[in-house]
């Protein structure tokens, strides 16, 4: 066994396509035995895991963006493992186990809210059918687990056989920081903490102590003006947390400017355009609804003309991305099946480095998902009762779907992994949302096809799309895994055991944390007499684009408003054809602007962050911080969001009352003794423009702070690198 430290820089030929003849030999020799899987290692991993999750679905839900949580847990595994001297590959565990957290976040992000959405009438309000957390467990679990056991035969073919050929952007990002360690100074982990504090304690004290008034608005900042811009539905809001400046300080200043403009666009161009054109004529009746323009608020106009535009984009981004694809995709077929044939059953004979889990044992765990994935369908299609007919399927009719949304998400399932881990190793982005509307589209026609229709049939292709959606997260996630350990010399088998346990760690976090945010912030409110999608405070972009088409397909196809979907679909060419990135757009076009604004203004300030400093190493260091910072943010933030949303539930008492300043609260009961929370009228310092302006001054204070800190890290760094 080798005992001395590993080297701190890659072989010469790690990036390079090797000559014929030429062996890639890793940092860690197959032959070296050092600790990988120890409870520092699964411990911290696990941790990770339920930080990340937490932090993960909390910024999809109420930022509408995943967060990357690779990184941050790669720089944290570092840090910690400085006080036990843990080994690179122990580093290497770390982050492969805590990166679960990141892909069933994702997969669930994107499919869970629909079924909410899609769960209320939006006529009546009535519960249509009830979610519960062992639904959204299994299908995270279930779907992860598969994407794990069809890319592990693949590993061999895209990490060593295509070494070199594939640039793996993120996979090389985060091996530079295992590697070279430059993340690793004693500050480090001193700029996430503080980050994590300044972003818990600032979200905090703005959305559960209501000190000040987070929904900064133009009407209220700018009085007399404000009001008379507001008359002609000209509105600009942003609201001011830490979350959402967070996430602009990572996504860069480029991304967060064309959301931004897909924002500008949809509230200050057509919604001001849909008023002054369309206050001049009666009451209109349209998809289903009744509306009367000229008394419809600025937020009234884009729900109900203008979001639809930015789903319809959403949708056509995700299948143009598919499209683009398009050799990926054909290439990437055979390769499911080529993962089919079996390997080496000599463990022995082969080197560390190169094992992986028996072929046998994959084959058996794809198949034992499949039919996992069979049962829970048949338990949702027989035990989910429809609240408006009262109906349930019958045994056979519930094995029969069950075979078909396991039959369309398993096949789907093998098509797609290749493709998603393909498309990782070359763009370094996953086109998941294009694979998952494609599964939920077919799902639903086959399940119709073969009679299915109401809740059962809504529930099964969108618990469906979910599997299939955290798969495809998941195995994307899982070839970068494996590119780093084969470039360090970690156990490929360890890799993929521990994975699993990850993946249900992840899977429970996330199954309790989006129930809860229903419950505190709530997916579906009242809105001028409908029950609608709450897109101010959890957007989730990707799942209201799922509702809408699963809901016009399956239940009410009629009154679907199709020709915004269609003029979406247009907008999304037309960007293409001006090479501007559509989903980015189009999620602008989508998303409040309240979200969208301190977004960009959080990329600002790390642009400027990133300019300041007398020397360019001193500006390089700076910049560096922005990862640790927005982290930090992001995860402190959400942690503490969620800790809100805890407080505002009824079943605890509501105790968010006794604490808020600014927002008064009182818990109810209904007709059937239900406890429920009403919020009451805010104080009218807070609702008015002195809670705005304060809100607006520690919003400053906030990037200061941010700006300050990022300073310090860079100094600490430079100090001890020295």
């Amino acid at each position: 066994m080798e005992n001395s430290k590993p080297k701190k820089l890659l072989p010469d030929n790690a990036y390079t396509k090797l000559a014929p003849g030429e062996e890639y030999k890793p940092i860690v020799p197959a032959g070296d035995s050092r600790p990988e899987i120890t409870k520092f290692s699964i411990g911290l991993g696990l941790g990770m895991t339920v930080l990340f999750a937490a932090a993960c679905i909390y910024m999809a839900l109420r930022a509408g963006n995943a967060i990357e949580a690779a990184i941050p847990i790669a720089i944290m595994a570092i840090f910690f493992g400085k006080f036990k001297n843990s080994t690179i590959l122990e580093n290497v565990m770390v982050q492969s186990v805590g990166q679960a957290a990141g892909v069933v976040a994702a997969g669930a992000a994107f499919i869970i809210p629909a079924l909410y959405i899609n769960s209320v009438n939006p006529q009546t309000g009535e519960k249509l059918f009830t979610i519960h957390w062992w639904q959204i467990f299994l299908a995270t679990f279930v779907g992860g687990a598969l994407g794990t056991v069809l890319i592990i035969p693949l590993r061999k073919y895209f990490v060593k056989e295509l070494h070199g050929e594939l640039p793996f952007p993120e996979a090389t990002a985060i091996n530079e920081i295992l590697v070279s360690g430059e993340s690793a100074s004693k500050s480090t982990g001193k700029v996430l903490l503080a980050s994590f504090s300044l972003g818990a304690i600032y979200d905090f004290l703005a959305e559960a102590v209501s000190l000040w008034n987070p929904a900064i608005t133009m009407k209220a900042i700018l009085g007399g003006f404000g009001e008379k811009l507001a008359a002609m539905r000209l509105e600009l809001s942003m609201n001011g947390l830490a979350a959402l400046f967070g996430l602009g300080y990572i996504i860069g200043l480029k991304y967060a400017a064309i959301i931004a403009a897909g924002s500008i666009l949809a509230y200050l161009v057509m919604v001001p355009l849909v008023y002054l054109f369309g206050s001049h004529i009666p009451a209109f009746t349209y998809a289903g609804a009744t509306y009367d323009i000229a008394a419809m608020s600025a937020g009234q106009i884009f729900g109900a003309f203008v979001k639809p535009i930015g789903i319809g984009a959403i949708a056509t981004s995700g299948v143009i991305g598919i499209i683009r694809m398009g050799k990926i995709v054909i290439s990437s077929v055979s390769l499911g099946f080529k993962g089919l044939k079996g390997g080496k059953s000599d463990e022995a004979a082969i080197p560390r480095t190169e094992r992986d889990l028996h072929p046998r044992t994959v084959l058996l765990m794809q198949l034992g998902a499949a039919v996992l994935m069979a049962v829970l369908f048949f338990g949702i299609a027989f035990t989910t009762i429809d609240s408006a007919t009262g109906a349930t399927y019958t045994f056979g009719a519930s094995l029969l779907f069950a075979i078909i949304g396991a039959g369309v998400g398993f096949m789907l399932s093998f098509l797609f992994t290749p493709v998603a881990a393909q498309a990782i190793a070359i763009v370094g982005s996953n086109p998941v949302s294009g694979m998952t509307l494609i599964t939920v589209v077919l799902t639903i026609l086959a399940l119709v096809a073969a009679g299915a229709s109401g809740a059962g049939g809504m529930v099964i292709a969108l618990i469906a799309g979910c599997a299939v959606c955290t798969a495809l997260s998941t195995s994307g996630a899982l070839v970068t895994d494996f590119k780093i350990g084969y470039w360090i010399g970690s156990t490929p088998k360890n890799q993929e055991k521990w994975k699993f346990l990850g993946i249900a760690v992840a899977a429970l976090v996330v199954s309790f944390v989006i129930p809860i945010m229903d419950s505190g912030y709530h997916f579906v409110v009242e809105s001028a007499g409908q029950w609608v999608s709450n897109s101010a405070v959890l957007p989730a972009p990707q799942a209201n684009m799922i509702a809408a088409v699963s809901q016009g397909l399956l239940s009410d196809p009629a009154n679907q408003p199709w020709l915004l979907y269609g003029l979406g679909c247009i907008v999304a060419i037309v960007l293409y054809m001006a090479g501007v990135p559509m989903l980015a757009f189009a999620l602008g076009m989508y998303l409040p602007i309240s979200i969208n604004i301190p977004v960009l203004v959080g990329a600002f300030v790390a642009y400027l962050v990133g300019k300041s400093g007398k020397t360019e190493e001193i500006k390089k260091a700076r910049s560096e911080q922005g990862v640790l910072i927005a982290s930090g943010l992001m995860a402190g933030a959400a942690i503490f969001g969620i800790v809100g949303a805890v407080l505002r539930q009824p079943a605890l008492g509501a105790p968010i009352r006794f604490i808020s300043v600014g927002q008064k609260y009182a818990l109810k009961t209904d007709a059937s003794g239900e406890a429920f929370m009403e919020a009451l009228p805010a104080a009218e310092w807070f609702e008015g423009a002195p809670g705005q302006w304060l809100s607006l001054v520690m919003f400053i204070l906030l990037a200061l702070a941010c700006a300050g800190l990022a300073a310090w890290g860079a100094k600490k760094n430079l100090e001890e690198s020295k």
